[in-house]
């Protein structure tokens, strides 16, 4: 009678297959990475712009005061982060009006009135 050299499954004396052993250096390497990922997902999102160019004008518009010969707008990015705003610029002969808006938001962040 042959005899093999490969044991059978039931000569086995217990399980042989090796089980993932859990650190404190891969916990910490996960939650690290978890935070990395974090913090890019939400400067991205606030790197955004959500208002349009139209928008920014129709919100600015009663922050004017008065009926303007003139409307200017641009994107600006203020900040050492480089955020989006809108710098909406009223003007007539007398008088300019600048309104920034949050481009990602639509708040109005600040207004200059000038004479």
């Amino acid at each position: 009678m042959a005899t093999s050299s490969v044991p059978r499954s039931d000569d086995l004396a217990g399980d042989f297959r090796p089980r993932p052993r859990v650190t404190k250096r891969g916990v910490a390497a996960v939650v690290a990475l978890f935070a990395v990922t974090f913090v890019a997902a939400q400067s991205c999102q606030k790197e955004q712009i959500r208002i349009d160019q139209r928008q920014a004008v129709e919100i600015a518009r009663p922050e004017a005061g008065f009926t303007p010969e003139r409307t200017q707008v641009r994107i600006v990015r203020q900040g050492l982060n480089g955020k989006p705003f809108w710098a909406v610029s009223f003007s007539d002969e007398t008088r300019i009006t600048t309104v920034r808006i949050d481009a990602n938001t639509g708040v109005i962040a600040a207004v200059n009135k000038e004479r």
